[in-house]
């Protein structure tokens, strides 16, 4: 990566026919790429075979376990990542499950580093969602740092063009979640290099 800078990645959580996630998610990227300091890949979920039929052995227990071969470019792109962002909408208080397989999948590509969120929906903009996210990636050693961006009736905040009628909002809310991701993955990704982590005792 470029000198000064992490990779982040952007997961679009959602696979529904229709969804709204790209739009919301091409808006963040464009908002990383402009704070200058992260390399950006966009992950879409909607690319990847996510199966729900898990192996006997989890993936803490067994990191380089047999996954479908069509998983492959995924695990590696969240391996790779110093920093993530998850676009998540909200469906009956939660998270789809398409983004819930992707986690689960996996265990030590998301350890030790920092997660946000971005949230849509109707009525809280993902809140509940990205609440309940929070406790998945605790459990998995990852950071979720504090601040994140919710689009509470995002039908109304965005025009026909998936332009924001009003960006100062969430362009602002953007930036402080970035400038938390920056400081957290830099702390984490030297500490990754220097003293690997380990559930040793």
């Amino acid at each position: 990566m470029p000198s000064g800078t992490l990779n982040l990645a952007v997961i679009i959580g959602s696979v529904r026919e229709g969804r709204f996630g790209p739009v919301v998610a091409n808006w963040f990227v464009e908002q990383a790429e402009l704070h200058g300091r992260f390399t950006v890949d966009l992950i879409d979920l909607a690319d990847t075979p996510l199966p729900l039929e898990l192996p006997p052995v989890p993936p803490a227990l067994e990191p380089d376990m047999v996954r479908p071969a069509e998983m492959a470019d995924l695990t590696r792109r969240i391996a790779a990542a110093d920093a993530i962002v998850v676009v998540t909408p909200e469906y009956n208080r939660s998270f789809p499950a398409s983004l819930k397989a992707a986690i689960d999948w996996h265990y030590t590509e998301w350890q030790t580093k920092p997660v946000g969120f971005v949230g849509y929906s109707g009525g809280s903009g993902g809140i509940l969602a990205m609440e309940q996210l929070r406790q998945v990636f605790g459990e998995l050693q990852a950071h979720t740092v504090r601040d994140y961006v919710a689009f509470p009736r995002y039908y109304e905040l965005f025009g026909p063009d998936g332009i924001l009628k009003d960006p100062e909002g969430p362009n602002g809310a953007a930036e402080v979640l970035l400038d938390q991701l920056l400081w957290w993955g830099s702390v984490l990704h030297d500490a990754r290099r220097d003293r690997p982590y380990s559930t040793a005792r």
